[in-house]
Formats: C-alpha cells, sequence, structure tokens
C-alpha cells in the first residue's frame, strides 16, 4: 500500500478525535437508559433509611419523620419524664416489652438505645390510627393518673413516654420501634440497625 501524499499526523489525529466523539456519543446515549434503571425517589423514600439530625430538638420536644411511609416520632424526654417511667409498671400491660416488637437492643426500660432520646414508628398496634403526643401531667380529660404518653384518640388506648401501652385499653403491643442506630452524637438513622443489636 503506497502512502504518498498522505499525511500520517492528520489521519491519527481524525482517527482519535472520531474515537473520541464516538465514547461521548455512546455515554450520552447509554446516560438516560443507566439513570432508568435507579429507582424513583418516592421508592427510595419507601424502603431507604433516613438520616435526621437530633441536634435542635429540645427537652420535651417531638419531632416527626416519615419512613417507609409511617410517621416516625423522636422525642427528647426530659430527666422528669425519665424518672416515672419506672413507677408505671404496675399500669401497664408488657412492662419489658417481651411481647412488642423492637430490635433486641431496644428491650430495656427505656425501649431506646439513649435513654434521652425515644423513636417509634407513631402508629397505634389497635387499628393504625396515629397516637397524639400528650407530655402534661394529670391533664383534665385524661384524668389524675396520667404521667404524660401517647393518647389515641381513636379508640383511647394509652401509651407512656416509652410506648409501653396500659393495660385495659384496646391496643394489644406496645408501639414499635424501628432498627435506627447512631452515626456521631447528633444523628441518627431510621431504618437499619448499627450493630447495636
Amino acid at each position: 500500500m503506497t502512502t504518498e501524499g498522505v499525511d500520517i499526523d492528520k489521519r491519527r489525529f481524525l482517527t482519535q478525535a472520531a474515537v473520541v466523539i464516538g465514547a461521548i456519543g455512546t455515554g450520552a446515549a447509554t446516560a438516560p437508559f443507566i439513570s432508568s434503571m435507579k429507582p424513583s425517589a418516592k421508592a427510595e423514600a419507601l424502603g431507604a433509611p433516613v438520616e435526621v439530625d437530633i441536634s435542635k430538638i429540645e427537652p420535651g420536644q417531638l419531632i416527626r419523620v416519615l419512613w417507609r411511609g409511617k410517621p416516625v416520632w423522636i422525642l427528647n424526654r426530659t430527666p422528669n419524664s425519665l424518672a416515672i417511667l419506672p413507677t408505671l409498671d404496675d399500669k401497664l400491660r408488657d412492662p419489658r416489652s417481651k411481647e412488642s416488637e423492637q430490635p433486641k437492643a431496644m428491650t430495656n426500660e427505656f425501649r431506646s438505645l439513649r435513654p434521652e432520646i425515644f423513636v417509634a414508628v407513631g402508629i397505634c398496634t389497635h387499628l393504625g390510627c396515629s397516637p397524639v403526643y400528650r407530655p402534661e401531667v394529670a391533664p383534665a380529660d385524661l384524668g389524675p393518673d396520667w404521667k404524660g404518653g401517647f393518647f389515641c384518640p381513636c379508640h383511647g388506648s394509652r401509651f407512656d413516654l416509652a410506648g409501653r401501652v396500659y393495660k385495659a385499653v384496646p391496643a394489644p403491643t406496645n408501639l414499635v420501634i424501628p432498627p435506627y442506630h447512631y452515626v456521631g452524637d447528633t444523628r441518627i438513622v431510621i431504618g437499619m440497625s448499627g450493630g447495636e443489636e
């Protein structure tokens, strides 16, 4: 083959340019296809873990986040509310949480990894209503024995500030505690345990 009159450097440049442009074109053509295989934001929200900053939750304050389409409560319990919890055992259906749904590490009197931070699925275990946070002590509508907790307005179930169900109410079990773990001192991840179990 004769190469007379052919600029080898120009041919090499054009070949390399064609390869680069072809690679860019292939990448541009496959990018939408690859991104279509990624789950939608809605699908990710349904099952993905949720990271929450708890640094700004004041003592006694409850915040709500959504995990798997369910409300999850994060409550910063006060020292006074923690002191009340052990005094309620005789009024509760399952004070030691032996029949309740929670990770093994949360099977303690506080039903939490750290006593002051309480995390629970905010759905009544009776028929799925969402109880109301009632931190006040002895309000007129709940009676003199009420020490603060969660009240379900649908059918009257009552739970203490550890999500433990009172006796003689419709709810059969304590509130569900989701798997969660701490990422540092001020962040938690709901939806996966961190080996505390």
